[in-house]
């Protein structure tokens, strides 16, 4: 067992490779395709989107363009678009936003070691985290990834 001021590194460490793991690319943008398994909870889906939202908006503010999303019919596709809008998005699912700067947003949900692995993408911008996920919600486990790209 590693030494105990290790253990939080070896998370991020984990996570960022659990995330890294699943790409599958789409389109030009080299964005993974949208997943998120069926079996996450309502509550915990809207509780690990309304945070990864939060976070997103600190990087890209409401209004600096319309956000492309493209879910996958999980619940947590569709608590994400509910909180994008909620925090004044726009959002569109197809790319006919006309006059319109598009920013698309892709995400990946997975499980590992007993926690929720939850990333956002956009052409620019990665944000990872993991969470503890409950039938009644979801709270963060690890510190926010932020990737910045050129």
């Amino acid at each position: 067992m590693p030494p105990r001021h290790l253990v939080p590194r070896l998370l991020v460490v984990t996570l960022a490779a659990a995330l890294l793991a699943g790409c599958q690319t789409f389109g030009t943008e080299g964005l993974v395709a949208s997943s998120a398994p069926q079996e996450i909870s309502g509550p915990a889906a809207s509780a690990i989107a309304g945070d990864m939202v939060s976070r997103l908006a600190e990087h890209v503010r409401p209004g600096a363009g319309t956000i492309l999303l493209k879910p996958d019919g999980s619940p947590f596709g569709g608590a994400l678009e509910a909180s994008l809008k909620t925090w004044g998005y726009a959002v569109v699912s197809d790319q006919k936003a006309e006059g319109e700067k598009l920013i698309p947003l892709a995400y990946v949900i997975g499980g590992y070691d007993g926690q929720v692995l939850a990333r956002l993408s956009t052409g620019s911008l990665d944000l990872g985290r993991a969470y503890t996920a409950t039938a009644a919600g979801a709270t963060p486990t690890s510190p926010l990834s932020v990737m910045q790209r050129g």
